[in-house]
This record gives structure tokens, sequence and C-alpha cells, in this order.
């Protein structure tokens, strides 16, 4: 069965299907979310800055802190100081992560000019910095790439490479590079490249919005996991979904029951950890998890003007209550 379970050194991860780490998304709070959804077996915190970790950043600590029920959880850095890298590393380990992931992948100008996918360029310089970070923890480590900085520049399979030699022990590729953004499609043939280019484990990202292209994705390239990033805000279900289709062929759609039942889960989890920002992460949200609600755009204005919390959490139970209300009814057979 594709992405059954997958094991990095001593961390078991079942199944292998992988939250992606997300700026500004994946706090503690999204990330218990889904995983009280089910189907997800590894979860990944927003990726910090090793400097910020450095001075001690409040922010940075915030994006850092875990729950227990969060395990397995991989810690993800950026940065382009080799030192500084490896200190932060450390101190990811003393917080009990279990494993520690780089990021080379991000192609946002602030990062790039410090880190992510800026160090595909720089092979000397990656290769001292994959080098101390494996000195400096025990647990796992892990980076995350893109296939290269332009399509002159296509680095991914010598990357890989270099990462296994250094002790890297496994591998996420998201196969676009840094000046594609997120345009175009993702050339899983790259993947597969990868895949046959190493021994540690591939995790493959890129365009899997639905299982039926997780499966897909398995097929071409036979990775070893698959890792979700911006469709698991518009379909949190799309972990257990993918569970479903891989054990029996098939996964259910969610009703308009379960997406209330999903937003105000979400939204009363918000409330009441009073996460910094939390009213803004309902606005952020709103468009996402109303993503196929009958007249959705209608709770996205009613929540876009709300102020505080309790009034966003009644506009949704309004909101839902107006759509069952308004939902036709059963067609009753006319008699014979």
């Amino acid at each position: 069965m594709p992405f059954e379970e997958l094991t990095i050194r001593n961390v078991p991860i079942r199944p292998a299907h992988i939250l992606a780490p997300m700026a500004g998304i994946t706090d503690t709070v999204f990330r218990r979310f889904i995983k009280r959804l089910g189907g997800c077996g590894l979860i990944m915190t927003e990726f910090v800055s090793s400097e910020g970790m450095l001075r001690r950043n409040l922010k940075s600590e915030r994006f850092l802190y875990y729950t227990e029920e969060e395990r397995p959880i991989s810690a993800q850095i950026f940065g382009a100081d080799p030192a500084h890298l490896a200190e932060a590393a450390r101190m990811i380990e003393d917080l009990g992560c279990d494993l520690i992931d780089l990021n080379l992948g991000c192609p946002a100008k602030k990062v790039v000019k410090c880190g992510g996918s800026g160090l595909l360029r720089d092979f000397p310089l990656l290769a001292r910095i994959f080098r101390e970070i494996r000195a400096a923890v025990t647990i796992p480590f892990t980076v995350k790439i893109r296939s290269g900085w332009s399509d002159e520049e296509i680095v991914a399979v010598p990357v890989a490479k270099l990462a296994e030699e250094s002790g890297v022990e496994a591998l996420a590729i998201h196969p676009r590079t840094r000046l594609q953004g997120f345009s175009g499609r993702a050339r899983w043939e790259i993947i597969r490249e990868i895949k046959q280019s190493v021994r540690i484990p591939v995790i493959g990202n890129g365009d899997v919005h639905q299982p039926e292209a997780a499966r897909a994705l398995f097929d071409e390239t036979h990775c070893d996991a698959v890792m979700i990033g911006r469709a698991a805000p518009t379909n949190p279900w799309i972990f257990r979904q993918m569970a479903d289709y891989f054990a029996t062929g098939a996964y259910r759609e969610p009703s308009d029951a379960d997406r209330y039942q999903l937003i105000r889960t979400y939204y009363q989890m918000l409330a009441e950890e009073e996460i910094p920002g939390a009213i803004g992460k309902m606005k952020q949200f709103a468009s996402w998890f109303t993503h196929g609600v009958r007249n959705g755009a209608e709770l996205r204005r009613s929540v876009q003007s709300a102020r505080e919390t309790r009034e966003v959490l009644t506009l949704v139970d309004e909101f839902f209550a107006g759509l069952e209300a308004s939902a036709p009814s059963p067609q009753t057979p006319a008699p014979p």
C-alpha cells in the first residue's frame, strides 16, 4: 500500500503522510487540529530563523512550542551561518523535538537573502552547513529542497547526493525552482531521479491536492512519503482521505455538517488558547475552510468584518444554522 509507513532512523511515521512547514499556518493549534482529524504521520513547525533563536526572539520561541499530542514532530530552521545553524539545532534537540529539518526550499525574497533556496547556489557553504548540523545533534537530521534556482540551474540530484554523503537522513523535494515560486507544474520526474540516485528516504511534495494525485505521485516516483502543504488549509481532511483511499480505493467527501464541525472546532481552539493574532487567523482561514461550502462567500464577508473571536464563533453558528434551514427537503416519492 502506498505511503503506509516510513522510519527515519528511530522515528516511525505511520502513515507516511507529512504536514509541510508553512509560515503563518502550521502553529501548534493547526498542527493539533490536523493530527486529530487523522491520517497524518508527521507534523512540522513553521520554519524558524536560526538567528532569531540565538537572539531568544519571542516569536521564534513561540513557533517552536509544541505539545506531546503532536509527536512525532520535526522543527524546521533556516539560515546561512553554519555555526549559528548548528547552535540552533542543538537548542531544538534540547527542546525534545524528534527530528530537525533544514529549509533549502523557501522562495521568499527575505528568506533567500539569508538561507532557503538561495543556498542551492553555494555548494561549498551547503556542505559546511550539512556537516556542522550533523555534528551538532544526535536526533535525525533531514532537509527540504527545491529543484534548483532556475530551469538553467537544476541541482536537486547533486544536492541530494551531497546531503546523503554528509549524514542527512531523509530529503523532501518540492520540484519547482526558486524562480517558479508556486507557478507552473511540479516536475515529479525530478523526484523520481532523486529516488533513483540516493538510498536515504525521499519525500515527495508538490501538486498533491487530492488522494488520487498522491497515488499518481507514488506510481510515478516511488518516493517514500508524501508531504502536503497548500492543500491542507483548504482540505484538512486530505490526510485521512489518503489513508482511506489507499486502504479501500474510496474516500468520503465532507458534508456541510462536517465543515461546520471543522470550522467551529478550529476557531474554538484559537479562542480558548488565546493564540496571538487569533482573530487574524480566523479571517485568514475563513477563505480556505469555506472552500466548497454553499454560500461560503457570505460567511467569509461576515468573518472579515468581525472584531472579536466570540463574534466569529457566533457568526459561524448562525451561518450554518441558516444553511441547514435553507437546505432543500428530500423529495417524497409520489404514491403509486
